[in-house]
């Protein structure tokens, strides 16, 4: 059965990212987007549907996967139900990061770029866990929780002042700190995809360690695995596919705690099955959002990270509601 849905999902993925090129202000028939990659004529169909709209669906489905994956992850290894890389400011560290960067030190390209929001989703992300753990009681939950926060409106308010002290950086970074996959082309993809691949193989790889980590610290040492080393392999895979999210498509939220709950209410606990299923639903839900934003304002459009807010706010106080009613 879980072999089947994942099959019936990636479908669903593929219909998708197909209705995401065809379909916008300037609606295409499916032919002439076959058409656009088997016999080229470069007419402005073939041009949208080439430059604009497949990197447009590539990058929300390589983002929504990777957001998805990496909120599995923090959730396990942190043990906090709303962990996510927006909650606990792994998103925010790596916007602030780019800002700085491309604002105040005049770092451009691609590249440069990617690996400045690599290292500032690591040291948020390092910040986070360090704070998270002090004291006799090691990490909790609720630790975490109030340090993610903290460290997530901490660098949302640098971010906002180096933004405020240049109205033209403000205008140029808005849109992409809502967070949007609009206007990007496959070069952004290109710059960002080998660190979101060995990130989602790394966390395809842990799969079966997490199941023994998920049960809790001691009972995944009794049964002989190397605990401080799972975490610190799949933090670094949080920091590959975060990082990379980020400096493709800006700091979207919610997408890494909509998705693995929906994910072991429909499969379970299997972590060598949550993730798999986490990346496909994940691209699913942000080429879904991405095409739905096209229509709410049309003939504008929409971030797409508003639509995920839209449809993360309550589905993140349903989550927090229920975590209190538990203890």
């Amino acid at each position: 059965m879980r072999v089947f849905g994942l099959f019936i999902s990636l479908l669903a993925l593929a219909a998708a990212v197909m209705g995401s090129i065809a379909f916008g202000v300037t609606n295409i028939p499916l032919h002439q987007v076959w058409e656009s990659f088997t016999h080229f004529n470069g007419s402005n169909e073939h041009l949208i549907i080439l430059t604009a709209r497949l990197p447009r669906a590539l990058i929300a489905l390589a983002v929504g996967a990777s957001l998805a994956v990496a909120g599995a992850l923090m959730q396990v290894i942190t043990r906090n139900p709303i962990a996510s890389p927006s909650t606990l400011g792994v998103n925010s560290g790596a916007a602030f990061f780019i800002i700085m960067s491309a604002g105040w030190l005049g770092i451009s390209g691609l590249q440069s770029l990617t690996w400045v929001a690599l290292i500032g989703a690591a040291v948020s992300g390092g910040i986070v866990f360090f704070l998270g753990s002090i004291g006799r009681d090691g990490m909790t939950p609720v630790k975490i929780t109030l340090a993610g926060a903290s460290i997530a409106a901490f660098f949302h308010s640098l971010t906002q002042g180096l933004m405020l002290s240049d109205g033209k950086m403000f205008d140029q970074v808005l849109v992409w700190l809502v967070g949007s996959v609009a206007g990007r082309d496959l070069n952004q993809l290109a710059a960002v995809w080998p660190y979101m691949t060995v990130g989602m193989l790394a966390a395809l790889l842990l799969g079966r360690h997490l199941n023994a980590l998920s049960m809790g610290d001691d009972i995944a040492q009794s049964l002989g695995q190397k605990t401080a080393l799972i975490k610190l392999l799949a933090a670094a895979a949080v920091i590959l596919l975060a990082g990379g999210s980020v400096a493709a498509a800006g700091p979207i939220a919610f997408v890494g705690i909509i998705i693995p709950h929906i994910v072991r209410y429909l499969i379970g606990n299997d972590y060598r099955w949550i993730l798999p299923y986490s990346a496909v639903l994940g691209a699913l839900l942000l080429v879904t959002a991405d095409l739905g934003s096209r229509y709410i304002a049309m003939p504008k459009e929409v971030p797409v990270g508003v639509m995920t807010a839209v449809i993360g706010v309550p589905f993140f106080v349903y989550i927090a509601r229920k975590g209190r009613r538990a203890q």
